[in-house]
């Protein structure tokens, strides 16, 4: 992981006291990731001039493209910006929480956000004990999924578990949590054409 995240408190402008979540990039990251991508990028031509089948796996792009995500991971403004985006757009939209960001504390090494409480998603068992609708959650996570992607052209990439949570409180039960939003996806109308021309061939069986 590029940085860590610690629990604190803070007094708003109106005086209030708030919960928060402080992620903090750890320290001389550049150096380490540029000296790690620099032996991707090397491998990755040794790869496509040596195998018939590593010109067709694309190596050099694949690296571009992780170089590229790794780079914006860096910037936590950005990924302060991509939360707010998303935050807008799924707003009215009462299957899922995303933090708010504390823009006065956030700066490119330092994200301050609302403080989010929630039981990760992997966690079926507790999440059924606690009376969670399981099969409703999963209906949910595809519909804010597509939503973002088909609607909005603007997703969050990087949906594993730990990124995950759901809400136990009374006034949210049952809603999902989103978290990290360092690695965040976006699609034009032609992109969007062409993936879902691909999921009706999928649900149709015609491959």
């Amino acid at each position: 992981s590029v940085a860590q995240v610690h629990f604190a408190t803070i007094t708003d402008r109106q005086g209030r006291v708030r919960e928060v979540a402080v992620k903090v990039l750890r320290p001389d990251m550049l150096p380490v990731i540029e000296k790690d991508l620099s032996l991707m990028h090397m491998m990755a031509g040794w790869v496509e001039k040596l195998s018939d089948d590593g010109k067709r796996l694309k190596p050099r792009e694949v690296v571009a493209e992780f170089d590229r995500h790794l780079h914006d991971e860096l910037d936590l403004i950005r990924e302060a910006s991509s939360a707010a985006q998303l935050k807008r757009n799924m707003e009215g939209f009462d299957l899922v929480l995303i933090p708010e960001m504390y823009w006065d504390f956030c700066r490119p090494e330092v994200l301050v956000m609302e403080r989010m409480k929630g039981i990760a998603i992997s966690q079926v068992k507790q999440l059924r004990d606690a009376g969670v609708d399981i099969k409703k959650l999963a209906s949910d996570g595809v519909t804010i999924f597509f939503t973002q992607v088909f609607r909005d052209g603007f997703f969050h990439a990087d949906m594993h578990p730990g990124n995950i949570q759901v809400s136990l409180e009374p006034a949210t039960f049952g809603r999902y949590i989103l978290l990290d939003f360092g690695i965040i996806g976006s699609l034009t109308a032609v992109d969007k054409e062409y993936l879902a021309q691909n999921f009706t061939a999928f649900f149709r069986r015609d491959y």
